[in-house]
């Protein structure tokens, strides 16, 4: 089922903040994974049980398939730990969801957001020591 608030939220940030940005909905988790896995894609699935990061990621950053990554929450199905082609923990101890991405991601492009600037921005992010400094409007 599709959410006309999050479809009308990343239009907005997408409009301000540069794009291009890729949303589906409406597709059921299982068959999305399998597709993807058939297509000849990588799937990495992020939970607390898995192999700990830093043992794994310098293979799978030297895999050249695409990658899916797949972030666990609370009651993850046995399905995402057994059609994953790497089960991957962060940290040993719980954490958010949200901040175990941010983790993976940047360990496998290392740096690499620090210098991107999306097509089509409207708003960019000054670096300030204190307060916040944006140039441009939305």
């Amino acid at each position: 089922m599709c959410d006309p608030g999050l479809e009308t939220t990343l239009e907005r940030v997408t409009r301000c903040w540069g794009g291009p940005f890729h949303y589906e909905c409406g597709i059921g988790g299982r068959s999305y994974v399998r597709r993807w896995r058939e297509s000849g894609g990588q799937v990495i699935h992020l939970t607390m049980y898995g192999l700990p990061l830093h043992r794994v990621i310098d293979e799978i950053r030297m895999d050249p398939r695409p990658k899916l990554v797949v972030v666990g929450a609370e009651k993850v199905e046995g399905f995402y730990y057994e059609e994953s082609d790497y089960n991957v923990a962060v940290g040993p101890q719980p954490h958010s969801e949200v901040a175990a991405l941010a983790v993976f991601l940047d360990r496998l492009l290392p740096n690499w957001w620090m210098g991107v600037e999306y097509e089509g921005a409207r708003m960019k992010i000054l670096p300030s020591l204190r307060g916040k400094r944006v140039e441009g409007e939305c």
